[in-house]
């Protein structure tokens, strides 16, 4: 399927998984498809598992987006905490098609929390609340990550959600990133599991290949330890004043520690100026996101660094806050300068981004799939170097081929269907019913039936007792928006 095929696809309404080879042009896609969205009005969120590559269509995490934060599951009670916050509530109940980029990084638990939020936000018993549903990646790329004392996660895919949200597959075919045929031909017998020995002595060739000095070298490391030591190197060869900012952590033990663990901001950050730097948070307003690379200039009357961003623009990179709260009250935060050392990044950070020149090491590969990406990053075989790969470097998981096969019958399916597929006008007016009250009370009885005395008597005395309101949902055979809606009524709740 080509990127007109599918963007006719995505405009039709439909739920889509979109998904290629690294290069096809998905975010590229996704950008064209979210300013047709937004010249038509649309409310729609623009999300990724990950704040790089939400960058890259200048959104957030799906996790910021919905509230759930590091949650991996929630009560009912922790999802009633989440939709009661004002700012997410409108958020969930507003938009109208959700885009979530790199999903292969988000693991099936996580998404259906996500979706059990947004839908009972919405009050509705269609999946997602009935919005639009775009998910975006490539299996064949990074898998989800377990926390510390989390059991392996399962990929996205084996979630009871994903096949209850009647997936358009648009798997795309064409390549935009690699024009170098020999180095297209490598990333497929990776990708294929057909890695021969021709394969393998090219990229031992790549050890000794000269990058030319006109390209910036961007250097993958499999671990954050070889990471730090290439930028503590690299900033050890300014000269120069060294500038340094230690994170301030407060609030409750074991939160705080948790967050400052997920904080990309080091603990200890020290700058020179000429440091290429990375922003690792969100802030809109002063012009940067997660991602955004720069240059230090200098530092202000203040101390706090000056950064010069690769379009010229500077900004002043003041202190920022994480938190975590709960009702409004702050459990725990951390305060540091939003900037890392970025000479050298991760794999896992680099995914989704394209790349000039790398200088690639793979010997400590851990995952399969990471030397896919690490090489997929660049562009030709001129622009890479390869110091080492170990033997998982160049592996795939095998689940993730069978499955990928599944997924291109299913593309095949529904570019054949694309003549006929029924043309889902997305709905313009959210608050309008777009299923009927008779439809709706084959699942909930009482909606939208007048409440009487001895209803409005067990609604109180139940929620007063502490129960959740889903649980009141399902004892009174109502939705958890006409159960809020009645408490609000009622001056129970806010």
């Amino acid at each position: 399927m080509n990127q007109e095929e599918a963007l006719r696809i995505l405009k039709n309404g439909h739920n889509v998984y979109l998904t290629g080879a690294a290069g096809s042009g998905k975010t590229y896609l996704l950008n064209t498809f979210i300013r047709y969205l937004k010249a038509k009005g649309v409310n729609v969120g623009v999300t990724a598992s990950t704040g790089i590559a939400a960058t890259h269509m200048g959104g957030i995490t799906i996790h910021s987006w919905a509230g759930i934060g590091i949650l991996r599951t929630a009560s009912d009670t922790q999802i009633q905490t989440i939709i009661r916050n004002k700012q997410i509530a409108k958020r969930l109940r507003k938009t109208q098609t959700l885009i979530i980029d790199e999903v292969s990084m988000l693991d099936a638990d996580r998404f259906e929390l996500l979706e059990k939020v947004v839908r009972l936000a919405r009050g509705s018993w269609e999946p997602f609340g009935g919005m639009q549903v775009v998910l975006c990646g490539d299996f064949f790329q990074l898998p989800p990550v377990a926390r510390v004392n989390e059991p392996l996660p399962r990929f996205v895919y084996k979630s009871a959600i994903w096949n209850n949200i009647n997936l358009k597959v648009c798997y795309l075919h064409e390549q935009y990133r690699q024009g170098d045929k020999e180095f297209l031909g490598i990333l497929n017998a990776i990708r294929d599991a057909t890695v021969d020995e021709r394969v393998v002595n090219r990229l031992h060739q790549c050890r000794i290949a000269a990058v030319s000095k006109s390209r910036r070298v961007v250097k993958l490391y499999s671990h954050n330890p070889d990471v730090d030591l290439e930028n503590e190197r690299e900033l050890a060869r300014l000269p120069g004043k060294e500038y340094e900012y230690q994170m301030v952590v407060a609030g409750v033990p074991a939160i705080a520690q948790s967050l400052k663990r997920g904080c990309l901001a080091p603990e200890r950050l020290v700058l020179k100026k000429g440091a290429t730097v990375m922003f690792v948070k969100n802030n809109f307003e002063k012009g940067y996101v997660n991602g955004t690379l720069g240059t230090v200039r200098g530092f202000n009357e203040a101390g706090s660094p000056i950064i010069t961003l690769l379009n010229g623009r500077e900004i002043v990179a003041d202190s920022a806050t994480w938190s975590v709260e709960e009702n409004g009250k702050i459990l725990a935060q951390t305060i540091q300068i939003p900037l890392r050392l970025a000479w050298a990044i991760t794999v896992h950070k680099s995914q989704g981004m394209t790349l000039d020149a790398a200088q690639v090491d793979l010997s400590k590969c851990f995952e399969k799939g990471m030397g896919y990406v690490a090489l997929s990053r660049v562009r030709s075989l001129e622009g890479l170097r390869v110091l080492a790969f170990n033997d998982l470097a160049l592996k795939v998981n095998e689940e993730t081929l069978a499955f990928d096969q599944e997924l291109k019958r299913s593309s095949d399916k529904a570019l054949c269907e694309l003549s006929s597929l029924p043309k889902q006008k997305i709905n313009q007016n959210t608050t309008s019913k777009t299923y009927s009250v008779e439809k709706i009370r084959e699942k909930h009885s009482c909606a939208y039936k007048k409440w009487t005395a001895d209803e409005e008597a067990s609604l109180v005395s139940g929620f007063r007792a502490g129960k959740s309101m889903v649980l009141l949902g399902e004892i009174l055979g109502r939705q958890v928006g006409g159960i809020r809606s009645r408490l609000i009524r009622l001056g129970l709740v806010k």
